[in-house]
Protein backbone atom coordinates (compact mmCIF):
# COMPACT_ATOMS: atom_id res chain seq x y z
CA UNK A 1 0.00 0.00 0.00
CA UNK A 2 1.27 3.41 -0.94
CA UNK A 3 0.78 6.38 1.38
CA UNK A 4 0.06 9.61 -0.35
CA UNK A 5 0.10 11.73 2.78
CA UNK A 6 3.37 12.57 4.55
CA UNK A 7 3.90 10.88 7.95
CA UNK A 8 3.01 12.90 10.98
CA UNK A 9 5.61 13.66 13.68
CA UNK A 10 3.92 11.41 16.23
CA UNK A 11 3.84 8.47 13.87
CA UNK A 12 7.51 9.03 12.92
CA UNK A 13 8.55 9.09 16.58
CA UNK A 14 6.65 5.86 17.26
CA UNK A 15 8.28 4.18 14.27
CA UNK A 16 11.80 5.24 15.37
CA UNK A 17 11.18 3.93 18.93
CA UNK A 18 9.98 0.63 17.51
CA UNK A 19 13.04 0.34 15.24
CA UNK A 20 15.45 1.10 18.14
CA UNK A 21 13.85 -1.63 20.27
CA UNK A 22 14.05 -4.14 17.44
CA UNK A 23 17.72 -3.25 16.94
CA UNK A 24 18.47 -3.80 20.66
CA UNK A 25 16.69 -7.15 20.58
CA UNK A 26 18.68 -8.19 17.52
CA UNK A 27 21.96 -7.33 19.25
CA UNK A 28 20.91 -9.32 22.32
CA UNK A 29 19.96 -12.34 20.21
CA UNK A 30 23.25 -12.19 18.31
CA UNK A 31 25.38 -11.99 21.48
CA UNK A 32 23.39 -14.73 23.23
CA UNK A 33 23.43 -16.82 20.08
CA UNK A 34 27.23 -16.56 20.02
CA UNK A 35 27.30 -18.04 23.51
CA UNK A 36 28.51 -14.87 25.16
CA UNK A 37 31.58 -14.59 22.95
CA UNK A 38 32.53 -11.38 24.72
CA UNK A 39 32.70 -12.26 28.43
CA UNK A 40 33.36 -9.44 30.86
CA UNK A 41 35.72 -11.59 32.95
CA UNK A 42 37.78 -14.66 32.28
CA UNK A 43 35.76 -17.76 33.01
CA UNK A 44 36.76 -20.07 35.84
CA UNK A 45 38.39 -23.31 34.76
CA UNK A 46 35.88 -26.03 34.08
CA UNK A 47 36.13 -29.74 33.75
CA UNK A 48 38.43 -30.09 36.76
CA UNK A 49 37.84 -32.92 39.17
CA UNK A 50 36.88 -32.00 42.72
CA UNK A 51 40.26 -33.22 43.99
CA UNK A 52 41.97 -30.81 41.60
CA UNK A 53 39.92 -27.86 42.86
CA UNK A 54 40.17 -28.53 46.62
CA UNK A 55 43.17 -29.53 48.65
CA UNK A 56 42.11 -31.35 51.81
CA UNK A 57 43.85 -30.51 55.11
CA UNK A 58 46.90 -32.58 56.01
CA UNK A 59 46.10 -35.74 57.93
CA UNK A 60 48.46 -37.45 60.33
CA UNK A 61 45.70 -39.39 62.07
CA UNK A 62 46.83 -42.68 63.56
CA UNK A 63 50.50 -41.78 63.04
CA UNK A 64 53.50 -41.97 65.30
CA UNK A 65 55.19 -38.57 65.00
CA UNK A 66 58.61 -38.45 66.66
CA UNK A 67 60.93 -35.41 66.47
CA UNK A 68 58.74 -33.71 63.88
CA UNK A 69 59.11 -29.97 63.32
CA UNK A 70 55.80 -28.24 62.54
CA UNK A 71 56.95 -24.90 64.02
CA UNK A 72 55.46 -21.86 62.30
CA UNK A 73 53.43 -23.91 59.83
CA UNK A 74 49.88 -23.24 58.67
CA UNK A 75 48.03 -26.37 59.79
CA UNK A 76 44.44 -25.14 59.99
CA UNK A 77 41.99 -28.05 60.42
CA UNK A 78 44.86 -30.55 60.15
CA UNK A 79 44.10 -33.98 61.57
CA UNK A 80 46.27 -35.60 64.25
CA UNK A 81 43.56 -37.79 65.86
CA UNK A 82 44.64 -41.01 67.58
CA UNK A 83 48.33 -40.15 67.06
CA UNK A 84 51.37 -40.56 69.27
CA UNK A 85 53.21 -37.24 69.14
CA UNK A 86 56.59 -37.35 70.84
CA UNK A 87 59.33 -34.70 71.12
CA UNK A 88 57.84 -32.58 68.35
CA UNK A 89 57.65 -28.82 67.79
CA UNK A 90 54.45 -26.86 67.03
CA UNK A 91 55.80 -23.49 68.22
CA UNK A 92 54.01 -20.52 66.59
CA UNK A 93 52.02 -22.90 64.33
CA UNK A 94 48.49 -22.00 63.23
CA UNK A 95 46.48 -25.01 64.37
CA UNK A 96 43.07 -23.33 64.24
CA UNK A 97 40.43 -26.06 64.18
CA UNK A 98 43.02 -28.86 64.21
CA UNK A 99 41.93 -32.25 65.54
CA UNK A 100 44.08 -34.06 68.14
CA UNK A 101 41.27 -36.17 69.64
CA UNK A 102 42.36 -39.31 71.52
CA UNK A 103 46.09 -38.65 70.95
CA UNK A 104 49.04 -39.03 73.29
CA UNK A 105 51.29 -35.97 73.26
CA UNK A 106 54.59 -36.24 75.13
CA UNK A 107 57.61 -33.91 75.49
CA UNK A 108 56.18 -31.60 72.82
CA UNK A 109 56.10 -27.80 72.53
CA UNK A 110 53.18 -25.62 71.42
CA UNK A 111 54.77 -22.28 72.50
CA UNK A 112 52.78 -19.41 71.00
CA UNK A 113 50.70 -21.77 68.85
CA UNK A 114 47.15 -20.83 67.84
CA UNK A 115 44.88 -23.70 68.87
CA UNK A 116 41.64 -21.72 68.57
CA UNK A 117 38.65 -24.06 68.17
CA UNK A 118 40.95 -27.09 68.09
CA UNK A 119 39.78 -30.46 69.37
CA UNK A 120 42.02 -31.74 72.15
CA UNK A 121 39.45 -34.01 73.76
CA UNK A 122 40.51 -37.27 75.41
CA UNK A 123 44.18 -36.35 74.90
CA UNK A 124 46.94 -37.33 77.30
CA UNK A 125 49.37 -34.40 77.57
CA UNK A 126 52.63 -35.26 79.35
CA UNK A 127 55.44 -32.69 79.72
CA UNK A 128 53.81 -30.48 77.08
CA UNK A 129 54.66 -26.76 76.85
CA UNK A 130 51.61 -24.63 76.07
CA UNK A 131 53.32 -21.33 77.02
CA UNK A 132 51.69 -18.33 75.33
CA UNK A 133 49.40 -20.61 73.28
CA UNK A 134 45.89 -19.50 72.36
CA UNK A 135 43.28 -22.12 73.22
CA UNK A 136 40.15 -20.02 72.67
CA UNK A 137 37.04 -22.20 72.28
CA UNK A 138 39.20 -25.32 72.34
CA UNK A 139 37.46 -28.59 73.23
CA UNK A 140 39.47 -30.32 75.98
CA UNK A 141 36.98 -32.58 77.79
CA UNK A 142 38.41 -35.76 79.35
CA UNK A 143 42.01 -34.75 78.59
CA UNK A 144 44.71 -35.27 81.19
CA UNK A 145 47.57 -32.92 82.03
CA UNK A 146 50.84 -34.16 83.56
CA UNK A 147 53.70 -31.70 84.10
CA UNK A 148 52.31 -29.22 81.54
CA UNK A 149 53.56 -25.65 81.28
CA UNK A 150 50.74 -23.16 80.70
CA UNK A 151 52.47 -19.84 81.48
CA UNK A 152 50.67 -17.16 79.47
CA UNK A 153 48.30 -19.61 77.79
CA UNK A 154 44.87 -18.18 76.96
CA UNK A 155 42.04 -20.65 77.70
CA UNK A 156 39.20 -18.16 77.01
CA UNK A 157 35.97 -20.12 76.39
CA UNK A 158 37.88 -23.43 76.32
CA UNK A 159 35.65 -26.39 77.14
CA UNK A 160 37.12 -28.01 80.26
CA UNK A 161 35.47 -29.83 83.12
CA UNK A 162 35.73 -28.62 86.72
CA UNK A 163 38.47 -31.06 87.75
CA UNK A 164 40.63 -29.98 84.81
CA UNK A 165 40.18 -26.30 85.67
CA UNK A 166 41.13 -26.89 89.33
CA UNK A 167 44.23 -28.83 88.26
CA UNK A 168 45.34 -26.19 85.75
CA UNK A 169 44.67 -23.30 88.16
CA UNK A 170 47.34 -24.76 90.48
CA UNK A 171 50.05 -23.95 87.88
CA UNK A 172 48.39 -21.08 85.98
CA UNK A 173 50.33 -17.82 85.73
CA UNK A 174 51.36 -15.18 83.21
CA UNK A 175 49.62 -13.16 80.51
CA UNK A 176 49.31 -14.13 76.86
CA UNK A 177 51.51 -11.83 74.75
CA UNK A 178 49.15 -11.98 71.77
CA UNK A 179 45.74 -11.55 73.43
CA UNK A 180 46.73 -9.74 76.65
CA UNK A 181 44.58 -12.17 78.67
CA UNK A 182 45.79 -13.59 81.97
CA UNK A 183 45.98 -17.38 82.12
CA UNK A 184 44.28 -17.46 85.52
CA UNK A 185 41.50 -15.15 84.29
CA UNK A 186 40.93 -17.22 81.14
CA UNK A 187 40.52 -20.36 83.26
CA UNK A 188 38.25 -18.61 85.76
CA UNK A 189 40.60 -19.37 88.66
CA UNK A 190 39.55 -17.89 92.01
Amino acid sequence: MYLEQPMTGQFTELLHTLLRRVAVLLVVFVVVGMGGAFPAKAAAPTGLKYSQQYTPPPSYSGSKLVNRDFAGQLLRIAEFAKSDIIQSQFDQADLTGAVFSMSMITDTSFKGANLTEAMLDQVKLTRVDLSDAILDNTLMFRSTFEDVIITGADFTNALLDGAQVRELCQVADGVNSQTGVSTRESLGCS
